[in-house]
């Protein structure tokens, strides 16, 4: 805001030749939600005169804290998954304009001082950006930042650590876009004014460097401005020029078996100007076959050649070996997408893609049961309006072969929902209006039968065709609990089904009445239920509740006497004997998994998988907690294959450590389940190829058998 007013009420000449030689946007406040959060903390605890020690709670924010948005989810990682609102409006404002500069302003820790770019060389920079970006502009500016911090005495320090590689922060996508995105980081006072390792830290302080420096920013880059349009210009050039050189002359993707996620994919394609045709002839490749009017075609020949790369590309050569976020993000992967690469000349492309239109169908009357497959992404959240119109539901647990009440016949896999007419407390005329609505409305096929007896496979009337609970779930969230991890799941649920989630703080866990329940979700935390609240649990569970326990909760499960769990062993040699003590950070991150995407194979028959086609399932896994498959042959759903790694760094002691470990199990508690996911399946929002997973552990966790 200061930066704002320094513009508009300055009549300095110098000033105003900037104004007149470029176009300012300012984005005030990156992250409302949690500003406000913020804000109203500290102005609530703050002391007259205020308090500096940092144990003060001004200083010390109640969970969440103020980095995250409504649904806790950290803005600076969503420039490229796009699974939220606020990011996809600022990207589509971001295009619009394709600025020269992109400035990201943060804060780090009290004790730290101040931080601008360059990064570190080559290890925590993106390989597919041109060095220029790193080499001249960088430098360029970084001249400025230091000239203006030093005129005030303010220490800072450039080229150590911070990430300019995953492509979803506000100081990397720009990179990608002919600009320069930098980021900076000022030591935070986390309120008014906290002591520090260097004295009494100010708010205000904190605002003058990152003033001085948003200054500076506008006057290098007015001034060196020939020198940022000849790079955007060569930017874009080079794409389409190393794209035509490239051996892979495009990509060829989509699910024919899932619509509703392909038709996710291609929306974030065209969010970020992604040039994409129809596929105009049938194509195989990869492994798939793709048909034409079913798959789509993207050229490598184009502007977004490097963002192309970005979201195809499985990457597993890096400089370093310690990374600050991820170090794999390859989309398709996280989409679990059919895809092929085009080699040897490119395909024909005339027709520009668009993004698919929600299909529509006519319903016929049935007289016996309606039924739908489980296949596309989108069944779940009609199975869930289903079930809100109080109609009775049942799952179909082998594949089948049906006529439908027009002659067609249609193979429907694991995982078909069925609802009987007989049974539902209202006329056959209501029901089908109900569904004719809830299928248009989600691009779902219904198809009505006039029997029970099917072509192939088992009847409508089989005891493998079981009724099904509504799911009513209950978190854990609070003090304690990993915030991103539970945001994940109540976005999932608003946003992908629009179901209603009881979120209970941890230090109310003795109010729960538990008959309300049915499903409990624990992310990675620590809960502490007392010990006649755990006995109420187990209780709870025994008598056919099911716990659904993401990651760390996976190991609280184990050490509460829930289930047991083994562990794949430490490599009994990693430590070297000796080494040099300023190397000792750059081996302890090359010993982590920060952020690997690892192929995994599933059981395709077990309720978990219903609605998969495929047994090969990439998965993310950003910890080092590795599990042995169940003693159980029938519960380890997923397991990592022998031969996982697909993309990001993993040295290689792990992946040896890694190959063949559980992802998914299953432990049956008395008459219920506990569904252990070793790997969050709805990482940053955007994992659609893993959180129907965590659907089927909603809709489907009361028919497994967890003591097969």
């Amino acid at each position: 805001l200061l930066e704002a007013y320094y513009y508009v009420a300055n009549e300095d000449p110098t000033v105003l030749s900037y104004l007149d030689n470029a176009v300012l946007m300012i984005d005030p406040s990156f992250n409302p939600d949690g500003r406000d959060r913020h804000s109203q903390w500290v102005n609530s605890h703050k002391g007259f005169p205020p308090v500096a020690d940092p144990i003060d709670r001004e200083h010390n924010e109640a969970w969440p804290g103020g980095r995250t948005n409504h649904y806790w989810f950290d803005l600076n990682r969503d420039w490229y998954p796009l699974a939220h609102v606020e990011s996809q409006n600022r990207v589509r404002f971001f295009h619009q304009w394709l600025p020269n500069v992109l400035t990201d302003y943060h804060e780090m820790g009290t004790n730290s001082t101040y931080f601008f770019e360059p990064t570190k060389p080559f290890g925590s920079e993106n390989p597919v950006i041109p060095r220029s970006n790193y080499e001249v502009l960088n430098v360029v500016l970084a001249k400025y930042y230091a000239e203006t911090l030093d005129q005030i005495g303010s220490l800072y320090f450039t080229k150590e650590q911070y990430d300019n590689s995953y492509v979803g922060y506000g100081s990397t996508y720009p990179d990608l876009h002919g600009g320069l995105g930098l980021v900076f980081e000022q030591a935070s006072s986390r309120g008014h004014v906290q002591n520090s390792s260097t004295g009494p830290l100010t708010f205000a302080f904190t605002i003058r460097n990152q003033l001085r420096t948003a200054l500076a920013t506008v006057q290098g880059t007015v001034e060196n401005r020939e020198l940022f349009h000849k790079h955007m210009v060569d930017f874009f050039n080079s794409a389409v020029e190393e794209g035509k050189a490239s051996a892979i002359k495009g990509y060829v993707f989509g699910d024919k078996d899932d619509m509703g996620k392909t038709s996710r994919f291609v929306q974030l394609l065209k969010d970020h100007q992604v040039e994409m045709y129809k596929l105009e002839r049938n194509f195989a490749g990869g492994g798939h076959s793709f048909q034409q009017g079913e798959a789509y075609y993207v050229p490598t020949a184009q502007r977004q050649y490097r963002m192309v790369r970005s979201i195809f590309e499985d990457v597993k050569t890096f400089y370093d070996s310690s990374f600050y976020d991820a170090s794999s993000w390859s989309m398709a992967n996280a989409y679990n997408m059919p895809y092929a690469e085009v080699r040897g000349q490119a395909l024909a492309a005339s027709q520009r893609a668009e993004l698919p239109q929600m299909p529509q169908y006519t319903l016929a009357q049935a007289s016996y049961a309606y039924v739908f497959d489980w296949k596309d992404y989108n069944a779940a959240r009609t199975l869930h309006h289903i079930q809100e119109q109080g109609l009775l539901a049942q799952v179909v647990t082998r594949p089948i072969r049906v006529k439908d009440s027009e002659g067609v016949e249609h193979s429907l896999g694991y995982g078909a929902i069925s609802i009987p007419l007989q049974v539902q407390n209202m006329t056959k005329e209501e029901v089908h209006t109900r569904l004719q609505r809830i299928g248009n409305e989600n691009g779902v096929r219904i198809h009505a039968l006039n029997t029970g007896f099917s072509i192939e496979g088992i009847d409508l009337g089989s005891g493998n065709v079981i009724t099904l609970n509504q799911p009513k779930a209950l978190m854990v969230i609070g003090s304690g609990t990993n915030g991103t991890e539970a945001g994940e799941v109540w976005y999932l649920l608003d946003k992908e089904l629009g179901m209603p989630i009881t979120k209970v703080d941890a230090g109310s866990l003795n109010r729960i009445n538990w008959s309300n329940y049915n499903t409990l979700i624990l992310v990675t935390g620590s809960y502490d239920f007392g010990d006649s609240g755990l006995n109420e649990l187990k209780a709870w569970v025994r008598s056919g509740g099911n716990i659904i326990a993401v990651k760390g909760a996976v190991n609280w499960l184990a050490s509460n006497g829930f289930t047991t769990v083994e562990r794949v062993t430490e490599p009994s040699a990693s430590l070297p004997d000796r080494a040099d003590y300023v190397t000792s950070r750059e081996y302890r991150g090359s010993q982590s998994i920060g952020g690997v995407m690892l192929a995994a194979d599933m059981d395709l028959s077990h309720p978990l998988a219903y609605g998969y086609t495929r047994r090969y399932l990439p998965v993310y896994r950003n910890h080092s907690t590795l599990l042995k498959p169940s003693s159980n042959p029938f519960n380890t759903v997923v397991k990592l294959m022998d031969n996982p790694h697909l993309s990001g760094y993993l040295n290689a002691v792990n992946k040896e450590r890694v190959k063949n470990t559980a992802s998914l199990m299953v432990a049956g508690y008395g008459r219920g389940n506990l569904i252990l996911f070793v790997d969050n399946p709805n990482f940053r929002g955007t994992w659609f190829g893993t959180n129907k997973l965590f659907f089927n552990a909603l809709f489907f966790g009361s028919v497994i058998n967890g003591n097969p």
